[in-house]
């Protein structure tokens, strides 16, 4: 049983990446954190780069801006496809996505 709080898992760095073979196109991470997540022409989710720049090769992972690891949390926790993996930078614990105590 995981005993950290929300608080301390956001004080951590993140690291965020799509399964887009899972991927619903539905939408939700793209409205939780539009500076992390976009969609490409077909029709699934991608992540970004620090300088906005659409990430398309599998398994592309990107560092959760500080000030969006709640929305990104939010988003893996609420994405209907299971498909956003939110893992601690340090070790690779998953913390929202596939692999977590949610």
């Amino acid at each position: 049983m995981r005993t950290e709080t929300v608080e301390q898992t956001t004080e951590q760095t993140l690291e965020v990446w799509v399964d887009q073979d899972l991927c619903t196109g539905d939408g939700l991470c793209v409205q939780y954190a539009p500076e992390v997540f976009e969609f490409d022409v077909d029709g699934l989710a991608y992540v970004k780069g620090p300088d906005g720049e659409l990430l398309l090769a599998p398994g592309s992972r990107v560092d959760v801006p500080a000030h969006l690891r709640l929305e990104v949390i939010d988003a893996a926790k609420e994405c209907p496809g299971e498909c956003i993996h939110v893992r601690r930078a340090a070790d690779g614990v998953p913390v929202a996505g596939p692999g977590a105590d949610q």
